[in-house]
């Protein structure tokens, strides 16, 4: 019995030593773990708490868009850009309001809208639908320059004949119509063969004339 008392004690003191040399290591990496995951936890509820309230910025633009209130849809379109970007209603706030301001006549702003959207855009589909309609408003402008630098950089594989059939219309607008049939037909290459936008990429090609 006193044998084991007596181990019994070596060993509680050997706890003792090695507590008293590493024990505020072990209560710092003990912190450090609980806080760590106390922060992921708390990031996620962050960004979970941003993107409804993100959701409900943008329920307010698809009213206003609705509505046809350019002004009031540009203004909740940029409150989303700065205060919703990394929640992703940034960029798409940006395409839906620059539909309003487009009917509404305002180019200007409907090229801002569009540039930042753009740029703000995480999801490449969603990057490819502002480049696209962001094109058509530099057409408009005349921009032609601009416009095409919009629509060829990549894209992805969906909207490759989009993009493509873009360039044939500025193409076009600057009479480069050699080059337009060239992007036309690269549009009809690549869009398949049950699509009704087939049809019309074909009259624009065949409106240029030649083989």
């Amino acid at each position: 019995m006193a044998v084991y008392d007596l181990e019994e004690q070596e060993n509680i003191e050997a706890l003792k030593a090695w507590w008293n040399q590493y024990g505020r290591l072990v209560i710092a990496v003990f912190v450090a773990f609980i806080l760590g995951v106390s922060g992921i936890q708390g990031w996620r509820y962050y960004k979970e708490q941003r993107a409804q309230k993100g959701a409900v910025v943008f329920a307010q633009l698809e009213e206003a868009v609705r509505a046809n209130d350019a002004a009031k849809a540009t203004d909740l379109a940029k409150k989303l850009a700065a205060d919703f970007a990394p929640t992703g209603y940034g960029a798409r706030g940006g395409v839906l309001a620059a539909r309003t301001t487009f009917e509404a006549g305002d180019l200007k702003t409907t090229e801002e809208l569009l540039r930042a959207a753009a740029q703000a855009a995480r999801d490449e589909p969603v990057r490819a639908i502002a480049n696209l309609r962001l094109s058509a408003v530099l057409l408009e402008q005349k921009k032609y320059d601009e416009a095409i630098k919009v629509v060829s950089g990549p894209s992805p594989e969906s909207f490759v004949p989009l993009f493509a059939d873009a360039r044939g219309d500025v193409l076009v607008a600057q009479g480069k119509v050699a080059d337009a049939k060239g992007a036309y037909q690269i549009a009809l290459d690549k869009l398949p063969k049950s699509s009704a936008w087939r049809n019309v990429v074909e009259v624009k090609r065949d409106a240029l004339g030649g083989k």
